[in-house]
């Protein structure tokens, strides 16, 4: 009985000491001064961030459409897990219900490139312990995020050293009358601007630093011919990134198992 009663307390205590040692989950607000608005973000810290001398590789991950800073947290609590794994931060930040993540050329309001590329790093560099190098930060999302993510390293590759995209909208012309496009691109009788913010045609215009990528949607995903036509343009420009396509459609399921193999990509990635 002693024994059997010894062996219940140690598994307790180790239970409890996995319980106080595990990746924790901040709530901020962080201000845009190019918008004037407050937003939130979900920042997932790894257990050892407590060391006082730790500095930590950062990775920003995005929503899609529709959804908002919470998305990731609360339908893929595994992150916490990855951070600890990886000995990485996450963040999620919040954009916004369809901004697609950019800086609209039709409404002033809305500054979401801003946002993402500027405004919310510079408070995650100034509260929290990051390694502030490039080749330490990456950028990924789903759906509209991965669009948004892609974009924003191949737009600020002087910031993001590499970039990822799950299920992505590749190629925003054939889709400009739907998800609230025009209200962030604008007019659809013209495809200029859905032409121009396409990840296919941002592609075409080669940074000097090329960030590393890594894409992957499912064999059933809506957009699977977007990220064909995106995998073949960077074919065509000779450069190098990781393209992966495998069972899946437009749904949480597929992300849940996406995303730890995009963050091991950036781990691999900070490892270098």
């Amino acid at each position: 009985m002693k024994k059997n009663k010894m062996k219940l307390l140690v598994l307790i205590g180790v239970f409890l000491q996995t319980i106080a040692s595990a990746a924790s989950v901040d709530t901020v607000n962080i201000f845009s001064k190019a918008m004037h608005l407050n937003k939130k973000c979900v920042v997932v810290l790894p257990e050892s961030y407590q060391n006082k001398t730790n500095h930590f590789p950062v990775v920003y991950l995005l929503h899609g459409y529709s959804g908002d800073y919470s998305n990731w947290i609360k339908r893929v609590p595994e992150i916490k897990n990855y951070a600890d794994e990886f000995q990485i931060i996450i963040v999620c930040p919040d954009g916004n219900y369809s901004s697609w993540y950019v800086d609209s050329p039709v409404d002033s309001a809305i500054r979401f490139d801003t946002y993402i590329s500027l405004e919310v790093p510079h408070f995650i560099d100034s509260v929290y312990k990051t390694l502030t190098e490039r080749k330490f930060r990456a950028i990924t999302g789903l759906s509209m995020g991965g669009h948004g993510a892609l974009s924003l390293a191949w737009k600020h590759s002087d910031f993001f050293g590499a970039a990822g995209s799950m299920s992505g909208v590749q190629n925003l012309v054939s889709l400009k009358n739907k998800y609230e496009m025009s209200k962030v691109l604008g007019d659809t009788l013209s495809t200029q601007n859905f032409y121009n913010y396409s990840v296919v045609n941002v592609v075409k215009k080669l940074p000097e630093q090329i960030p590393a990528l890594i894409i992957d949607c499912g064999i059933n995903d809506p957009f699977i011919e977007s990220n064909r036509e995106l995998h073949a343009e960077l074919l065509q420009f000779k450069i190098p990134h990781d393209y992966i396509e495998r069972n899946g459609t437009h749904n949480w399921d597929y992300w849940k198992n996406s995303i730890g193999f995009q963050l091991l990509f950036f781990n691999n990635y900070f490892k270098r």
